[in-house]
Order: structure tokens, then C-alpha cells, then sequence
């Protein structure tokens, strides 16, 4: 089965597109799986939940729809899991190879996510700027319930409280100044220069990485959805510092 194109990769804002069924796959569980030529839905990977919302035939009068629940990728293939509502078994006989659909994503939880996955990135930010910069990146968790960035290395117990209050200020003072934020798929080399002279290990020197761009600051290789400008984070708060086994964990949340 081909790579699914990954229309989100491009345009962040774009939650409605046109694609074709490449196949309809029927689980044993009751969880059905759409494949597509292409798609804006965001599977879940990178830290980031996957999108939800829901698909309908193009050529189609009916109310029927595809509830999109989870999405997932493997081996470069998006699978839409869901089910099929308001159909009455119409629907199903119609999702096959070929078929013209419509995709809808739903616009609160993407620009929940997309805020929740910029914010992470911002405490990268914010983490050079208030001294923490010997402290290096491992994971980020940008669910809504309890979103974090782990860190290697550790934050000394006497200064969590001022560095944890440093961060949330010079967080919310680069939102509130704003900057436009851009996702780019380049050449290595050039991807490489953005992200200030190096890329990790993991990304193949052959391979064309997306870097997402935050304001003036140096690149970073992302593959999720981000806010279109700084602002749009609307408040930054951070609610912990844990640092335990050389692991420093920065908990945090966005506001309005």
C-alpha cells in the first residue's frame, strides 16, 4: 500500500480537504479503518494526540459519516479508526478503492493540541534563556492531561522555585510579544544550518526533515501541528519542576 501524503505537513490551518479511499478495512473488534490517498488528520506520535472528526462520500446527499476516534501511523500508512454513523449499512457497502471523501477535522481539539505542542516547544525556548541550557531535550508529552518536556540532566532542588517562576515569565513575555511560527520540509543540509549547525542522530542524512520554526529562535525537526503565530498560545503556566535520576520534568498548561 503507498505512503499516505501527509497534507497537514504543509498547511496547519487547513482542518477540511478532498482525498480518495485507497481501502476500507473491516477489524474483528468492531473497529473499522479507513486508508486515503491523502490526509489533514494528525495521527498520534510525537508527544501529540491524534485528531478526531469525521469523513462523508463527496458525491453524497446523506447525513451518513465516517466518525474518525483514533488515528495512527505505520510504516508511513495513516489508518483513520472509527465507525460509521447515520447509515443504516448504506455507508459501508459505498467505502471503497476509488471513492472521492471528504475530511473534516475537529477545529477545538486540533487548536488544542497545536497550542498544547507550541508551548512545548516554547519552554525549549525558555530553558536556554534562564540558564537551563546545559539541560538537553529527550521527550515531550503534549496531551492535555498533564502536558510536560522532559529534560536529561537536573535543575538543583534550591532553585526550582525561581527557575520554574523565571520560565513561566519569560514564556508568557514571548507570547504575549508574539512571532510567526513556520514548518518546513528541507534538504538536510539546509535543515541541519536551521537548527543551528546539527540535527540528532535518529534523522538520516539522506532524509528531507520538516523544521518547525518558533519566532527568531533556531529550528527544530517536528512532524506535528503548530500554532501559526506565538500569540495564539494565549498564556503559559508552569505548574512543576520534578528532577529525579537525571531527568528533569517541566510540567505545564495554556490558558486563554
Amino acid at each position: 500500500m503507498m505512503v499516505t501524503k501527509l497534507d497537514y505537513f504543509e498547511d496547519m490551518l487547513k482542518l477540511q480537504s478532498k482525498t480518495t479511499i485507497l481501502s476500507y478495512i473491516k477489524g474483528e473488534d468492531d473497529r473499522h479503518a479507513l486508508v486515503l490517498e491523502s490526509t489533514i488528520f494528525h495521527p498520534q506520535g510525537g508527544g501529540q494526540p491524534a485528531d478526531t472528526g469525521f469523513i462523508q462520500l463527496a458525491d453524497s446527499d446523506s447525513d451518513s459519516k465516517f466518525v474518525v476516534q483514533d488515528v495512527r501511523s505505520k510504516d508511513g500508512i495513516v489508518f483513520h479508526y472509527g465507525f460509521v454513523e447515520n447509515s443504516g449499512g448504506e455507508l459501508e457497502t459505498k467505502l471503497e478503492k476509488g471513492k472521492e471523501v471528504l475530511l473534516y477535522v475537529d477545529e477545538s481539539r486540533r487548536k488544542l493540541n497545536s497550542r498544547l505542542h507550541s508551548a512545548g516547544h516554547l519552554l525549549d525556548m525558555c530553558m536556554q534563556k534562564v540558564g537551563l541550557g546545559h539541560l538537553e531535550p529527550s521527550k515531550g508529552y503534549h496531551f492535555p492531561d498533564g502536558p510536560y518536556v522532559e529534560y536529561k540532566g537536573t535543575v538543583p532542588q534550591n532553585e526550582m522555585q525561581s527557575k520554574q517562576k523565571d520560565i513561566e515569565l519569560d514564556a508568557n513575555a514571548l507570547i504575549s510579544e508574539g512571532g510567526k511560527v513556520s514548518a518546513t520540509v528541507l534538504p538536510y543540509k539546509e535543515a541541519s544550518e536551521l537548527c543551528g549547525g546539527s540535527l540528532p542522530d535518529y534523522i538520516s542524512k539522506e532524509s528531507t526533515p520538516r523544521i518547525v520554526k518558533l519566532g527568531n529562535s533556531p529550528g527544530c525537526p517536528c512532524g506535528g501541528t503548530h500554532v501559526s503565530d506565538l500569540s495564539e498560545i494565549g498564556s503559559l503556566k508552569v505548574s512543576q519542576i520534578r528532577s529525579k535520576k537525571g531527568l528533569t520534568k517541566v510540567f505545564y498548561n495554556v490558558g486563554s
